[in-house]
C-alpha cells in the first residue's frame, strides 16, 4: 500500500471525521468524548496549526490524520502537541509511523522547538513503541491520569522529541 501524507482539504472531511470518532468511541486514547459532526469536525479541524491526511494511493480512501498545534500559550507556545488516528481496517501498515515522522517535520516548519504527548495511555503499547523508535523520550508516567470508557482509570505516559 502506497501511503501520501498531506494537509487536509474540505473534502476529506467525512472521511476525518469517521477516523476520529471511531477512536473517540473506544474510549481508550483520545481524551475526548463527545463524537464530531461535520460542523464540529470543520471547525475543529481548521482550529489546528495543521491537520493532515493519510491517503492511500491506490485507491484514494483516507485512512488516518493527525492534528497538530501549540501545547500550551505565550512562553510555551514553542512546544507542540499532536494527536494521530488511523482507520481500524488499515492497522498494521506503519501508516502511524509515517504520519509521526509527517508530524515531526510539519512540527519543525511551523517553527515549534519541541513535540510532546501529554497523555499516552500506557496500555497503548504500539504507539508507546513508535514513539521510542522514532526518537521520543519518556518524561513519567501519571497514575490513573485516564479514565476509560467504562470508567476505569489507566496510567499515561507524557513523551517529548525536540525539533
Amino acid at each position: 500500500m502506497k501511503i501520501d501524507i498531506r494537509a487536509y482539504t474540505e473534502k476529506d472531511l467525512p472521511e476525518m471525521i469517521d477516523i476520529w470518532n471511531e477512536i473517540v468511541e473506544k474510549g481508550v486514547a483520545f481524551p475526548q468524548e463527545e463524537r464530531l459532526d461535520i460542523c464540529s469536525g470543520r471547525d475543529f479541524f481548521a482550529g489546528q496549526t495543521y491537520s493532515a491526511v493519510a491517503i492511500n494511493h491506490e485507491n484514494g480512501k483516507l485512512c488516518g490524520l493527525y492534528i497538530l498545534h501549540p501545547n500550551n500559550i505565550g512562553r510555551c507556545a514553542h512546544i507542540c502537541n499532536a494527536s494521530f488516528a488511523v482507520s481500524d481496517k488499515c492497522r498494521g501498515r506503519h501508516i502511524g509511523e509515517k504520519l509521526v515522522a509527517d508530524c515531526l517535520h510539519q512540527g519543525h516548519l511551523h517553527g515549534f522547538k519541541v513535540l510532546q504527548f501529554n497523555a499516552v495511555v500506557a496500555s497503548n503499547v504500539h504507539a508507546r513503541h513508535l514513539y521510542e523508535r522514532l526518537g521520543f523520550i519518556q518524561l513519567g508516567t501519571i497514575p490513573d491520569g485516564f479514565r476509560l470508557k467504562h470508567g476505569q482509570y489507566e496510567d499515561i505516559c507524557l513523551y517529548y522529541h525536540e525539533l
